[in-house]
């Protein structure tokens, strides 16, 4: 299964961004091949609809989870009609949330 995280660095050590359609990139992990990549987020200098745009790129990179602290009403929409699930972030950085995700 893939992951996505919105981060504030290229780092699995980054800090989550606080807003999906703002963050600057997006690690996507794989939780079969324990790998990660990331995805610059193009959405960011829209002036509006970004989070939407931003999720789109999400789910067509076939990610089936997404941890977020914050998820606008339209991507989230568009999370579901897609089959994506949305989890709220916790505390710590990505890798963090990873290792919470995978363990609960």
């Amino acid at each position: 299964m893939k992951i996505a995280i919105p981060t504030e660095d290229k780092s699995i050590k980054s800090k989550i961004n606080d807003s999906l359609g703002r963050a600057p990139y997006f690690l996507i992990y794989s939780t079969v091949t324990k790998e990660s990549e990331f995805l610059d987020n193009r959405a960011l200098v829209e002036q509006g609809g970004a989070g939407i745009r931003a999720a789109q790129v999400i789910a067509d990179n076939g990610v089936r989870a997404v941890i977020t602290n914050r998820c606008g009403e339209n991507a989230e929409k568009l999370f579901r009609s897609s089959e994506v699930f949305v989890y709220k972030a916790k505390e710590g950085n990505a890798e963090e949330n990873i290792a919470y995700f995978i363990e609960n």
